[in-house]
């Protein structure tokens, strides 16, 4: 008796189709063997600079450029903010101010507010510094991957070229002193620069490959062969 093929369970995960095969310690260990960290940058308004300031903070970072020796990725993630709690709390201030000319104030500056979101998108915008470790570094002759391009989703599965606890080694004895690095280079700039750890990393990525859903979702777990993910209540 053949078996309905609608009726066998599809198995799989949506890991299997990431380039990542896991992050363990703070390090994102690729499924080609590359591994990265990545450590979240705070920013500043530079427009609100002087002339002067602008100058000087142009300068140096490029001079922190021109003085790494290795590697690094900058990346830049716009997201649409929800204002919709601000606005809330606009209208409880409004409703149990008193005073007749603060709350008429209140109720000002939240239509304001209201306008400003409805012909504008309001973003926020997170900076992130993602230092490599390369399959060159790992002694394998072929190109590398970088971590926010992406691989082939239709490919099948990739094999780590050796052993995670290897992998893991060699890239934490690669990337601790680069991190160190670029921590103390950024923070010369008066900027705030702090490694991502487990969780956050799993946080960031879950994010980036389900971004719609990300606001209706909590980290429950971070076993990577089970859902990490489920659904607030």
């Amino acid at each position: 008796m053949k078996s309905d093929p609608l009726k066998i369970a599809i198995k799989g995960s949506t890991q299997e189709h990431l380039p990542i095969e896991d992050v363990i310690d703070g390090i994102v260990i690729l499924k080609n063997g590359s591994c990265a960290l990545v450590m979240q940058l705070s920013s500043v308004n530079f427009d609100l600079l002087s002339e002067r300031e602008q100058s000087a903070l142009v300068f140096a970072y490029g001079g922190i450029l021109n003085s790494l020796t290795f590697p690094i990725q900058i990346v830049i993630r716009s997201n649409t903010k929800d204002v919709s709690l601000y606005l809330e709390k606009l209208k409880n201030a409004e409703f149990e101010e008193h005073n007749p000319l603060l709350k008429d104030r209140i109720r000002l500056y939240r239509a304001f507010i209201e306008e400003t979101v409805r012909k504008n998108d309001v973003l926020s915008k997170s900076f992130y510094v993602v230092v490599p470790f390369s399959l060159i570094e790992l002694g394998i002759q072929t190109a590398d991957k970088t971590l926010f391009s992406g691989m082939n989703p239709l490919k099948k599965s990739q094999k780590l070229p050796y052993n995670k606890e290897y992998i893991l080694e060699k890239a934490m004895a690669s990337l601790e002193p680069k991190r160190d690095h670029v921590m103390r280079l950024f923070s010369r700039l008066g900027l705030e620069i702090k490694p991502l750890d487990t969780r956050e990393l799993v946080q960031l990525f879950y994010k980036i490959y389900n971004e719609e859903s990300f606001a209706n979702q909590k980290i429950q777990s971070l076993n990577y062969v089970s859902p990490i993910v489920t659904t607030k209540k």
